[in-house]
C-alpha cells in the first residue's frame, strides 16, 4: 500500500494509469476495513458464545489516546466504538449484562491484590511489581480490577 500511495503522491503514475492506481489503493483500504470488521465480529461472537453472566469493559477516551503521536495511527484503525456498539447489541440480544466502567477509573495503576495505587506507571511498564512482593502482568491486573469495579453504568 505504501508503494501505491507513494506512486500517486510523487506523480510516478502516468495520467492514464492514475485511475488504475487510485482503484488499487481503494481496494486495499476496503480489504483492510473488511478484515478489521470481520475480526470484531469474530471476537464478539466468541465472547457471547461463552454465555457469561456479565461483561465489563472500560469506557475509553479514544480522542485522548490519539494524542500519543506514536500510537495514534494504530489506535485510529482499531474501531473501538464499533466494537463497543456491536458488543452492546449482542449483549442485549442474549440478555447479558454489559457493565461500562468510567474512563477515569485507574484499572492499570491500582494493584488488584492490596489496592495500592502506583501513579508513576508508564506505558512501557508491562509487568506490575508491588511492594508486597506480588508480580502480575499489567493487562491481567487491569482486567481483574475491571471485574471487581464497584461503580459502573449498565449499557
Amino acid at each position: 500500500m505504501k508503494i501505491r500511495n507513494k506512486n500517486l503522491k510523487e506523480g510516478r503514475a502516468t495520467s492514464q494509469n492514475i485511475q488504475k492506481q487510485v482503484v488499487k489503493v481503494q481496494k486495499l483500504h476496503q480489504r483492510l476495513r473488511n478484515i478489521r470488521t470481520d475480526y470484531i465480529n469474530k471476537i464478539v461472537y466468541s465472547i457471547i458464545k461463552q454465555k457469561p453472566s456479565y461483561i465489563t469493559i472500560e469506557d475509553l477516551a479514544v480522542s485522548n489516546l490519539m494524542k500519543n503521536k506514536h500510537l495514534s495511527k494504530a489506535i485510529a484503525s482499531q474501531k473501538f466504538f464499533k466494537f463497543q456498539t456491536k458488543l452492546t447489541v449482542k449483549c442485549k440480544e442474549n440478555n447479558i449484562e454489559l457493565k461500562i466502567v468510567d474512563r477515569f477509573y485507574q484499572s492499570s495503576k491500582t494493584y488488584s491484590q492490596c489496592g495500592k495505587v502506583k501513579n508513576d506507571l508508564k506505558l512501557y511498564d508491562r509487568v506490575y511489581k508491588c511492594d508486597c512482593g506480588f508480580t502480575i502482568d499489567r493487562n491481567l491486573n487491569a482486567s481483574i480490577n475491571l471485574k471487581n469495579a464497584k461503580k459502573y453504568k449498565i449499557a
